[in-house]
Order: C-alpha cells, then sequence, then structure tokens
C-alpha cells in the first residue's frame, strides 16, 4: 500500500513564489553621516534612504554611522557589519576625526584601504566619501589629507566623492554653533550632493 503510488504520474505542483529580494546600502560614517545634534530621520543617510525606496524599489540603506568614529573604529566594525547586513553597495565617510586629533594619515590609508578591501571581498561597490580641513595642522597635513581619498579611490578604482560638505563649506548658517556639524536645513543639499555620485551603484 505505501509502494502504490510509486512510478505514477503525480499531479504538478505550482512553483513556489520566490520573496523578492532587497540589496542593501551600508553607510559607515561619522557624526556628519550619523545626524548629530537632531532626530536621525532628519540627516542626510535618511532623506537618501528615502529617495532610494522612492525611486529605486527593492533596495534599502543601513546608517551604521557612529559619531566620534574615527578610520579605526570602523575598520574594527567593517567585518561584523558586512557580515550582518551583506550590503551590495558600502559607502565609507570616515577621517575627519582623524585629521581633528591630528593621527598619522598612513593610518587613515591603512584602515580606510582595509575597509574597501573587506567589502570589494563580498562583491560590494564602495562609495568613498572624501573631507577637507581647514589648515590647523599646517598645509602639508591638509593637502595630504585630501590626497589620500584621491589616492585610495584610484588605488582601488572605486568611486569618490571629493568633499561631503563642498555644496555648504562657505555658509555659515548650514552649520551648527560648534561650525562642524551642518544644520538640518542643510541635510537636502548634502543628500543631492552625494546623490549622484550614489545612485549610478543602485543599477
Amino acid at each position: 500500500m505505501l509502494l502504490a503510488g510509486v512510478g505514477q504520474a503525480q499531479p504538478a505542483r505550482a512553483p513556489v513564489p520566490q520573496a523578492a529580494t532587497t540589496r542593501t546600502v551600508l553607510v559607515m560614517g561619522d557624526s556628519l553621516s550619523a545626524a548629530y545634534g537632531m532626530p536621525a530621520s532628519q540627516g542626510w543617510v535618511a532623506l537618501t534612504a528615502d529617495r532610494i525606496a522612492r525611486e529605486h524599489p527593492g533596495w534599502r540603506v543601513v546608517n551604521a554611522s557612529i559619531s566620534g568614529e574615527t578610520s579605526a573604529g570602523g575598520a574594527a566594525r567593517i567585518i561584523d557589519e558586512l557580515l550582518r547586513h551583506r550590503p551590495a553597495v558600502v559607502v565609507i565617510e570616515l577621517g575627519s576625526n582623524d585629521a581633528l586629533r591630528g593621527l598619522p594619515l598612513r593610518q587613515l590609508r591603512r584602515n580606510l584601504g582595509y575597509m574597501i578591501g573587506a567589502a570589494h571581498h563580498i562583491g560590494a561597490e564602495v562609495l568613498l566619501v572624501g573631507m577637507r580641513m581647514p589648515p590647523n595642522l599646517g598645509a602639508e597635513y591638509t593637502r595630504n589629507f585630501e590626497r589620500t581619498f584621491r589616492w585610495l579611490a584610484e588605488l582601488f578604482d572605486v568611486r569618490l566623492l571629493p568633499f561631503l560638505l563642498q555644496p555648504i563649506a562657505g555658509d555659515r548658517d548650514a552649520f551648527q554653533a560648534d561650525n562642524l556639524h551642518p544644520t538640518p536645513a542643510a541635510q537636502p543639499r548634502l543628500r543631492d550632493h552625494v546623490w549622484p555620485a550614489l545612485e549610478p551603484l543602485l543599477d
């Protein structure tokens, strides 16, 4: 009786619907990306996530940015974040706190290079977001800090946004009282500045 159906034609089964695949943009940044001094929903990363949801369904944004983060902190966290979220795109916005502390640029290069390499290892695309600093630590340090991002982008062949704060750098009213962090009103300008560099990676 148990073998009665063996060898007989079985009714066709309807294919099991496949769950839609959601791809992830992972943002690894410092206070500039962590929406310092405002609700997270007002920051440029959250505004970018809203735009992605409208214009590129099937993508989501995970903001793993931490205020005060250095490149060493990002390098220490990158593997866990990659394994947790399996992103298709990684945005790296780190380095400002290294410069504010006068840390050696060779450490910045090593840490950011490690993060880019880790992202590439899992097949993720990378957008490297650069910064510029006032010449408090000397003109040579300032020049080499800016060049570090271009050098890494060329070495690893990744997309580069040279200066996150470019559209607001000369506008004092766009910054909070500390003159370091952009205001909520400035966040849409940062979103629109990042967008042309990020959107091609969402194809």
